[in-house]
């Protein structure tokens, strides 16, 4: 899913990379259709994210009905934008502490930290410990919504 409605362009390390199509445009999404959701990391997706209203108020919809997110690196920003790091501990690229401080947040340098539904990591070394909490909680929460139906 993307603000964009027909294809995105990736970023490989230093500069840009390959074209992927986009499977779904952000204002046709609608967060109820969706089990979880992760949130990207680098710079320039968040900083875009959390300038878009759209995509805030996606991002808001997921923690108002308590389904998981998972978000590292610069991510938080657009949980900070939703309004959503109050009072949470989360782990994020070390330039975010000030700002998730400011929030409310309680800022943790740990390659990955689970608060409830919430699973955040700080760089990509963190990755298989944050791949491996992310889908813990999904799973969780699948389980535990399966039962419900």
């Amino acid at each position: 899913m993307s603000p964009k409605a027909d294809r995105v362009r990736s970023w490989r390390f230093t500069e840009w990379g390959e074209y992927f199509p986009v499977d779904q445009s952000l204002a046709q999404a609608r967060a109820q259709d969706f089990d979880a959701l992760l949130l990207p990391g680098g710079v320039m997706n968040p900083d875009t994210l959390r300038m878009q209203s759209t995509a805030v108020e996606f991002v808001k919809a997921f923690f108002d009905v308590g389904k998981p997110v998972a978000v590292i690196c610069h991510g938080p920003w657009t949980v900070i934008e939703a309004g959503a790091a109050h009072g949470r501990r989360i782990a994020s690229w070390p330039s975010l502490k000030t700002d998730l401080r400011n929030a409310g947040a309680e800022w943790v340098d740990q390659e990955v930290v689970v608060d409830g539904q919430l699973v955040s990591s700080r760089k990509p070394d963190d990755l298989p410990a944050f791949n491996r909490e992310m889908i813990n909680v999904f799973d969780r929460a699948l389980d535990k919504a399966r039962h419900a139906a």
